[in-house]
Parts: C-alpha cells; sequence; structure tokens
C-alpha cells in the first residue's frame, strides 16, 4: 500500500493509533530489550558518551523534521489558495459573462456551473488518490472553447472579453497547481531519510539507564509520540487532499450558490 492509499483508506484516529502506538511500542521495546541484556550497571558507564551523540542525532533529526513540516504546511496553505482562488475566478467569470450577454454569454456560464459540478462530483474524488479527473479536464476544454468562440463587435464588450480570458487564465492556472499538489510534494527520498532518521533516534534511548525503571520507559515513550506525531503530521499535509484531514470543496460549493443567484439581463 502506497502513503497516500494509506492516508485515504485509514481514518486518521487509526493511523494515529499506528503509527504512534508502533513507534512507542518499537523504541521502549528496543530499551528493555537492551536493558535486559546488558543490564543497567554496564548501561550507566555509556550515559556521558550516548547522551553526547544523542544531543548531536536529535538536533540535526529535529531541524530536518522541522523544516520539512514547514515546507509541507507551506505547500498545503498554497493549494488552499489555489482552490480559493479558483473558486473566485469562477465566480467573477460567471457575472463577466453575465455583462455580455447574448448567446455567447449563457453558453459560458452554463458550461462554467457544468464544470463546478463535475469539480466537485468527480475531480475531488479523483484527487484524494492523486489523480486528475479526465471528465472535469473536458469539462474546462468545453468552457474555454465557448469563451474562445466570442466575438465582441465593440468597445465595452471587448474589455469584458479580455478579463473574461484572464478569469479563465485564472482558473486553469489554479487547477493545474491544486492537480500538482494532489499526490504530494516530497518526493521519495525525502521519506527514506525521515523514515531511517526516526528510527535511529527512536533507538538512541536503548542505549542509556536510568535507576527508575519508570521514568526511563515515560521518557523513552514521550520521545517516539513526539517524533510519530511530526511524521504523521507531515504524512498528511503532503496529501492535501486526501483523509480526513484534508481541503475541501466548500469554496466551489459557495461559488455555485452564487452563481445561481437570478440577475437582470444587462
Amino acid at each position: 500500500m502506497s502513503l497516500i492509499e494509506f492516508v485515504n483508506d485509514t481514518p486518521f484516529w487509526l493511523s494515529l493509533l499506528i503509527v504512534t502506538g508502533g513507534a512507542i511500542l518499537y523504541s521502549v521495546c528496543l530499551m528493555l530489550l537492551v536493558r535486559y541484556c546488558y543490564g543497567v550497571d554496564r548501561l550507566s558507564l555509556n550515559n556521558e558518551v550516548a547522551g553526547f551523540k544523542f544531543a548531536v542525532v536529535g538536533v540535526f533529526y529535529g531541524l530536518l523534521l522541522a523544516f520539512v513540516v514547514i515546507a509541507v504546511w507551506e505547500e498545503f496553505r498554497d493549494n488552499e489558495s489555489a482552490v480559493r482562488d479558483e473558486a473566485k475566478a469562477a465566480v467573477d467569470l460567471h457575472r463577466v459573462a453575465h455583462a455580455l450577454g447574448g448567446v455567447g454569454g449563457n453558453q459560458i456560464r452554463a458550461k462554467l456551473a457544468a464544470y463546478i459540478d463535475d469539480v466537485q462530483e468527480h475531480e475531488w474524488p479523483a484527487m484524494s488518490l492523486g489523480k486528475p479527473s479526465e471528465s472535469t479536464a473536458e469539462a474546462l476544454d468545453r468552457l474555454s472553447q465557448e469563451v474562445f468562440q466570442v466575438q465582441p463587435q465593440h468597445q465595452r464588450e471587448f474589455a469584458l472579453y479580455q478579463e473574461a480570458l484572464r478569469l479563465l487564465g485564472v482558473i486553469t492556472d489554479n487547477r493545474t497547481e491544486r492537480l500538482d499538489g494532489a499526490d504530494g510534494s516530497m518526493p521519495g527520498i525525502l521519506w527514506l531519510v525521515l523514515i531511517i532518521g526516526g528510527i535511529v533516534t527512536l533507538s538512541y534511548p536503548a542505549f542509556f539507564a536510568s535507576t527508575s525503571l519508570g521514568a526511563q520507559m515515560l521518557m523513552t515513550a514521550s520521545l517516539a509520540g513526539l517524533v510519530a506525531l511530526s511524521l504523521l503530521l507531515t504524512l498528511y499535509f503532503n496529501f492535501p487532499f486526501t483523509g480526513d484531514v484534508s481541503l475541501s470543496p466548500a469554496p466551489f460549493v459557495a461559488a455555485e450558490g452564487e452563481m445561481g443567484q437570478d440577475w437582470p439581463e444587462p
């Protein structure tokens, strides 16, 4: 199962339980196993040296993880902005088409409404798997053809037509941006580094020994839980249209409501 399939098919609470529980179980069990095999007295001799090395590893991995979380969060916000901008451009194009009037303006509004419906019904489920929708692409092509077929007759219509072309470009560009982000922005090699780095970081508590077993278990579990939560946060932000923590088509629903208003003919 790929990461995007895992996020799409697994409820958030179960993902939280699997990732966090697995990390805590691995770290605590490894610590108990090493403690049982070598004993507290022998492991205590490593505390000073292992502590220095763990500080270096922890800082390095913490900085890397923080950088990745910030990067995927910014990508998440960019996709959120793209959705809003596309929906707002659709409403503006609908109004410009209404001002154009005539058969051309009516056809643009009809094709635009069909495109908005298709985005909600077909493209959003497709983006949850990181894929575009062919039917939505065809709906956008039909809308583009209607805009291109308009032949302005005087200066007012020419100005409106120029604005319609600009808004069509905004819709197309923002759709491309959200499709680019649907399948994740992090390359596989970065995931590999994060996972291996997390395993190494969670393995280090096994080289320490505290006279209080309960305190050491609590500290180890806390570290594992923090690392696991950060990785889970990165995973969900990396796929902004997938899973329970995802961007919704609410801006398009609102745009559809605005486009359904009855306006007097220009």
